[in-house]
């Protein structure tokens, strides 16, 4: 009887912490870095064929959608808008898609989450809870990327800047820009903007996957 209560506690502490990820991530990620290793700048990315930008979304939804049958319309949904944007032919469907359908549905998704916040189910501990857990969980996955970005670097001996760890958290594209602007603090000719959208787009895809699981667990738990 909770869950759809706590919906709305839910939605309001995910959303607030990604706005606040500017002010939750720099101190975490200048804590687990050097100023030589946030000064390190990589590579120019290499191009990237036509060929290749289809088939990944493509090759996407069919893997995950085998390894995980219940997230199969969250990924498909995603890795669509990635499609008709990639395609090259179907600029009128991506162009709905990225203004109007997506407008419609933050409006409707908005109100349909203030609908659920009622005081007497928002105002309560469980909410205060959930707010306490959010901001472990961001912080969590800014420390646990950030240090992996550091392995990533003495492996490849020092061509990986470990700031694009932290983008790994789901909060799109904020979160790049953060590792951007804190690298470039470091050094001014620092652009960490393209290579931190790799690991932020890719907690993206590896949230929806981890609710599919989390959503599986639930339903073969009842």
């Amino acid at each position: 009887k909770m869950a759809p209560n706590l919906l709305g506690a839910i939605a309001v502490a995910a959303y607030s912490y990604m706005s606040l990820v500017p002010l939750i991530q720099p101190p975490i990620m200048k804590l687990c870095t050097t100023e030589a290793d946030r000064k390190i700048v990589m590579a120019q990315l290499r191009p990237v064929t036509r060929f290749e930008k289809i088939v990944f979304p493509i090759a996407t939804t069919i893997v995950i959608s085998l390894l995980l049958p219940p997230v199969t319309a969250l990924i498909g949904m995603l890795m669509l808008g990635n499609l008709f944007k990639e395609a090259g032919c179907l600029d009128r469907l991506s162009d709905t898609a990225q203004n109007a359908l997506m407008n419609i549905v933050t409006i409707m998704l908005a109100t349909g989450t203030g609908l659920t916040m009622k005081a007497e189910s928002f105002l309560n501990y469980q909410t205060i809870l959930i707010i306490c857990l959010g901001l472990v969980a961001f912080a969590a996955g800014t420390f646990a990327g950030v240090i992996f970005g550091k392995i990533m670097c003495i492996l490849d001996g020092g061509k990986t800047n470990p700031l694009i760890g932290s983008a790994g958290v789901s909060a799109v594209p904020m979160a790049a820009r953060v590792s951007q602007v804190v690298g470039q603090k470091a050094n001014p000719s620092n652009f960490l903007l393209m290579h931190a959208m790799g690991p932020n787009v890719a907690g993206v895809i590896g949230t929806a996957v981890a609710a599919g699981a989390m959503l599986a667990m639930i339903g073969a738990a009842k």
